[in-house]
């Protein structure tokens, strides 16, 4: 049985990321503190102790540096009703922290004495670490405010999806973030001002989007007669739920509406003023090779997000081959019902039959939300036949909140609380029904869900025997990897019976691989907007509804789509090693606990999942003369 320690969703205001699950490192600590935390010789026996020991004081001493953070993470404590800084001072800082944490790993400790595991924690630290150095030279290169993600929805989004208000302190402390979210947003704003005049433009219809978020979170109550504003909405409710006296509960709300009133309005007021300027000001095109620095930004971003070597080019050809191979697998599920018509008929026949979709209304996004969720308790059913490590933590299935869904994704996974006091939550977009196809909807739940990012996130923050960093940290290449690898997975477990619902698992992996093209073709070949959106509406069976967003999405968070099926591939490419090595006594269980019970690992330092599916088909081949295990598939 592992230990269940947590799993976060590291919040940090400074990126302009939103999710920042996306981040190779967590925020670091003082030298002083790590000197003391490795001081301690006579109480930690080994050198993988003493390392461990380290990790663990360095990870629990930075979240004095981001409130925020430990929020997220369901911590309650002196810090509750602060933010944590945006600032780039502080960006800078931190980073400044990490090479002194390296610094002084490689001084205090000895890798050779260390046992496999804690070099391990080693070599991923190490890297960590040197890929900040790396991508600090852009850390200012990103676009603070844009219609994906940013802290004009972000700090919202947090407020009312992270803080917890259980008793008249916790409501106090959320009033508190309200009162100061105009320091927190003025320093955003300053830093969109900078990095305007450095040459970050977005391109002109960003800033439109952005600036129509933002007139829309200027209305409602208290600043007009019109329904609650989604802000003044949670604070009532979650003050209401209090149940407290007229006498207590008055003066929070009286605070709190003041609080929309003086900080929340003024500086969402200033941000629309800046929005429109900006865009009254650029003239970028779509693609980032043109800004400052663009070329080789892309390269770099391609680096981190893929966590290999390989090139923009090397990238567009891999994504030219895979649409072809998975346009003839289509191909193959047309002929088995007996489709009359070409590959395009059967895309338009996916976009518009009204079977496929449930009806664009309340009831319908209701009857997809139990449909999702039962999807996903029926799978977990199932877990035990593929996987030896089961996860703890609970996940439901909701309904992106209505001030968010034009700028957010199809959908997303947001971590639970270490305490269980929050699950975890699978986020569908349900803005517009005719982008949900029912034929997508179990491979929607499996990559979010089970087996995709809930159960691998899970697994990885509930081994108590690693180092915090490692339980938290993450790479897109693996974690979007596995989420691909998990829809993929259902196949064999018999989950794709139906033929529409394997077309569904296709049109999944397609559009995956089709963005390994848009992607490169954008920001590394000129590309324009429509030439992108043109080339996904010819090759998949997504709608315009669908593939607009994704292709503007893409746009402003460059590169980050390429790491879904380049990690998809190599997870894949070590089971077919091991399925080769053991033949018919290849044992699926075994080899996703291999893979999982490391946690995260960047692709290029893949010989180290390597070393271990390899080790463990060397340590299995003694007892190959037997008959298969009872979990053999």
């Amino acid at each position: 049985m592992i230990r269940s320690t947590s799993r976060l969703k590291k919040f940090a205001l400074a990126s302009t990321a939103v999710i920042a699950c996306l981040s190779a490192s967590l925020p670091p600590l003082s030298i002083a503190s790590a000197q003391t935390a490795a001081a301690a010789p006579a109480v930690q026996e080994t050198e993988t102790d003493r390392l461990n020991a380290w990790f663990g004081q360095i990870f629990q001493e930075s979240l004095n540096y981001f409130p925020s953070f430990k929020t997220a993470l369901g911590i309650i404590d002196e810090d509750y009703g602060r933010w944590s800084d945006p600032s780039d001072e502080a960006s800078l800082a931190a980073f400044n922290r990490s090479l002194e944490q390296l610094d002084y790993m490689h001084a205090n400790f000895d890798f050779d004495a260390l046992d496999e595991t804690a070099q391990m924690s080693w070599r991923l630290f190490e890297y960590q670490t040197e890929r900040s150095r790396q991508a600090n030279a852009y850390r200012r290169h990103g676009y603070v405010f844009n219609q994906l993600f940013g802290p004009h929805t972000g700090l919202m989004a947090f407020l009312i999806g992270q803080h917890r208000v259980s008793n008249v302190e916790h409501a106090e402390a959320y009033i508190q973030r309200m009162e100061t979210i105009d320091d927190v947003l003025n320093v955003q704003i300053d830093e969109a001002e900078t990095r305007f005049e450095m040459g970050i433009q977005a391109p002109e219809w960003v800033y439109d989007r952005v600036g129509a978020t933002v007139a829309g979170l200027l209305s409602g109550a208290p600043f007009d007669d019109g329904p609650d504003h989604p802000l003044w909405a949670d604070i009532q409710g979650k003050i209401t739920a209090l149940e407290l006296a007229p006498e207590v509960s008055a003066p929070l709300l009286e605070r709190a509406r003041n609080a929309m009133l003086n900080d929340f309005g003024p500086v969402y007021e200033r941000l629309a003023e800046v929005i429109i300027n900006h865009g009254e000001q650029s003239n970028t095109l779509d693609g980032i090779a043109d800004l400052p620095q663009g070329e080789d930004w892309y390269n770099d971003l391609l680096v981190g997000f893929t966590t290999t070597d390989l090139t923009a080019d090397q990238i567009h050809q891999t994504g030219l081959e895979e649409v072809a191979r998975i346009h003839d697998e289509m191909r193959e599920v047309m002929a088995q019902i007996d489709f009359d018509g070409d590959l395009q008929d059967f895309f338009t026949f996916l976009r518009e039959d009204p079977q496929f979709y449930y009806p664009n209304t309340d009831e319908g996004r209701a009857d997809y939300i139990a449909r999702a969720t039962q999807i996903i308790a029926d799978v977990r059913v199932q877990l035990p036949g593929y996987f030896g490590i089961l996860p703890e933590a609970e996940i439901e299935v909701r309904r992106v909140e209505p001030f968010r869904e034009a700028g957010s994704g199809k959908a997303f996974y947001q971590n639970a609380t270490p305490d269980g006091s929050r699950p975890a939550v699978y986020y569908a977009n349900m803005a517009n029904m005719a982008d949900m196809p029912i034929y997508q909807m179990a491979t929607l739940a499996f990559h979010e869900g089970i087996p995709g990012h809930h159960l691998q996130r899970s697994i990885q923050q509930e081994l108590g025997e690693l180092p915090p960093f490692r339980n938290f940290g993450g790479f897109t290449a693996y974690s979007e990897g596995w989420g691909l690898y998990a829809e993929y997975l259902p196949l064999e477990m018999g989950l794709y019976e139906d033929p529409y619902l394997n077309a569904g698992r296709l049109a999944m992996e397609l559009w995956r691989a089709c963005r390994l093209v848009v992607d490169t073709g954008l920001h590394s070949r000129g590309w324009s907007r429509e030439e992108a959106i043109a080339y996904l509406t010819e090759n998949t069976p997504n709608s315009q509804g669908d593939i607009v967003p994704a292709i503007e999405r893409y746009i402003v968070f460059p590169g980050q789509a390429t790491a879904y099926q380049i990690g998809k591939n190599h997870i894949l490419g070590l089971r077919r090693q091991a399925e080769v090595a053991f033949g018919p006594r290849f044992d699926i269980r075994a080899f996703h606990d291999t893979v999982l019970e490391s946690g995260q690992i960047p692709l290029s330092m893949l010989s180290m999942l390597t070393e271990r599916v390899e080790a463990w088909i060397e340590a299995e081949a003694g007892d190959m003369s037997g008959p298969a295990g009872d979990h053999a598939h």
